[in-house]
């Protein structure tokens, strides 16, 4: 199997609120940067979805290690996501699990590859973790400057209310 390394980093303005993701892949000699966003969503979401996203470019089975620094993705996927499964996406308490979408959908990318998931210390100074970083921030960026006040409330509200609607596909693309 082919080795990749992948860092990966999810932020929000406001938590819930606009919301950017970074991933740098790196397969032998070749780097890949991904990075997308959201009008309103969460810190945690973002996390997942740098995570999912950068997974899902991999066109085949690969010996992934994925750094992280989300406590939350990296305990998710590697302790409690067996359990979720097991009682039915319940938490131990018998409460519905937070973003069970995402959670749903990393379980499908990581079953694809061996992948092994670490623990980085955020804005610690590791290079490959501060890109993750910009490219969220730079995500961020541009939602703000191609939606309005109005629009990214409105978002906001929508998300803090949902109302049972279709379900979200999220867009893939391929890197190797």
């Amino acid at each position: 199997m082919k080795p990749v390394i992948i860092y990966t980093d999810g932020g929000c303005e406001g938590n819930p609120g606009l919301g950017g993701w970074g991933a740098v892949v790196r397969c032998g000699a070749s780097v890949h940067e991904i990075s997308g966003g959201e009008l309103a969503t969460t810190n945690n979401r973002m996390e997942m979805r740098a995570a999912i996203e950068s997974l899902a470019t991999l066109t085949e089975r690969s010996e992934v290690c994925v750094f992280t620094d989300s406590q939350y993705l990296k305990n998710g996927i590697t302790k409690w996501i067996s359990g979720w499964k097991r009682k039915d996406w319940l938490t131990a308490t018998r409460e519905p699990v937070k973003n069970v979408d995402l959670w749903k959908r990393l379980d499908e990318v990581v079953a694809q590859h061996r992948v092994t998931w670490k623990w980085v210390k955020g804005h610690a100074g590791h290079a490959d973790n501060e890109r993750c970083d910009g490219l969220a921030g730079r995500e961020i960026a541009k939602l703000k400057q191609q939606h309005s006040r109005t629009a990214r409330h409105a978002a906001l509200e929508t998300f803090k209310n949902p109302t049972p609607a279709a379900p979200r596909t999220l867009q893939q693309a391929s890197l190797f």
